[in-house]
């Protein structure tokens, strides 16, 4: 059975860079308060109508798609993460397969969040591995700037998030020594409501979501979407942040543990570590679990904010283009966020 092995990548993020100075400027926060916090620093924020999730991941692709040295034709399969589609459907796979001109190709839609990018890469590596495609088109892509409370109101979950894009090309290799090595997904529904956005949404309250917000009229709770959510910004999301927190501190490092134990390594085997990039205290901390140092890790949530499921590969295709990740170096992915779920992939380069 062949392995799969990342043949291309390519990252996208916006020309506009907004610092936490700029926020200042529209709620009550400061520079300080932002990076003690999370670590961020500056985030892009794609433009209100020019730039869609779509667009940015069609752009990200093209790179991925150049570098591993085939053609938009050549793509026989699209998986694509996000958490911000264009629309509430279709997906954005579709999108990307028009825009880009392809073939009549099967294009999937991946909804994990945070976790999205290597819940996708492992479906798509299954697919290698079965030899059902060759050519795999995997994108992370967000663009959360049209969907943020960007008031003092909205400002603890408003000023950790970015806009942008990442995508791999996965292919086929007989190489033993390259390739995703193995993939491990978890899920824990019992706390989904903590870190969830509740509108618009079919629910109508029967997961319990008014804990988290409030429903001030009862017959707004059988609408869709109303002029009362919008009044009552309920059409915002919502994070508990310190319970997240402390989940994600536990579950980060046992799932790259896992990943490595299924492989005969150890933490200190690691080349290069690529968290997603939820807040730079969860990344320190793991990397302090896993007694790993700085140039083993890479974070740029300092420029670019919590881009969910396009920031591993972001941040991959950063560390790669920076010279941090070379051949026959031992990569892992991993990632925790909303519903909980939480995944890794471990891979040689």
């Amino acid at each position: 059975m062949p392995r799969s092995r990342i043949a291309g990548i390519g990252m996208y993020v916006p020309e506009k860079v907004y610092t936490n100075n700029d926020l200042a400027q529209i709620m009550d926060t400061n520079d300080d308060w932002i990076q003690e916090r999370t670590g961020i620093k500056e985030r892009r924020y794609a433009h209100r109508t020019q730039e869609t999730t779509a667009t940015m991941g069609i752009e990200a692709a093209k790179i991925a798609i150049e570098h591993a040295g085939i053609t938009p034709q050549d793509v026989d399969f699209i998986v694509f993460a996000t958490l911000s589609p264009d629309y509430y459907f279709p997906g954005c796979g579709v999108l990307v397969q028009r825009a880009l001109k392809m073939k009549e190709i099967g294009a999937l839609d991946v909804r994990n969040q945070c976790s999205g990018f290597v819940y996708a890469i492992s479906v798509a590596d299954q697919f290698i591995k079965t030899g059902m495609y060759k050519n795999i088109l995997v994108i992370g892509s967000e663009k959360h700037s049209f969907g943020l409370d960007f008031t003092t109101r909205g400002r603890n979950v408003s000023v950790i998030f970015g806009d942008g894009a990442g995508a791999v090309v996965l292919q086929p290799t007989e190489d033993a020594n390259s390739g995703i090595l193995s993939t491990h997904l978890h899920s824990d529904g019992e706390a989904a409501e903590i870190l969830a956005m509740y509108n618009p949404g079919t629910h109508a309250n029967y997961w319990g979501s008014q804990n988290y917000a409030s429903f001030n009229d009862a017959a707004m709770a059988d609408m869709f979407m109303s002029h009362a959510m919008i009044d009552n910004a309920e059409n915002f999301p919502f994070m508990d942040g310190p319970s997240v927190f402390k989940k994600a501190v536990v579950k980060f490092p046992e799932v790259i543990i896992e990943a490595l134990a299924a492989n005969g390594y150890q933490s200190t085997d690691i080349d290069m570590l690529i968290p997603h990039q939820a807040n730079l205290r969860i990344s320190q901390f793991v990397q302090q679990k896993l007694g790993l140092k700085d140039e083993q890790v890479h974070n740029n949530i300092q420029k670019y904010g919590n881009t969910t499921a396009a920031s591993v590969p972001i941040a991959l295709c950063e560390a790669w283009e920076q010279g941090k990740i070379k051949q026959g170096d031992l990569v892992c992915l991993a990632a925790f966020g909303s519903g909980f779920t939480w995944a890794s992939a471990l891979l040689k380069w």
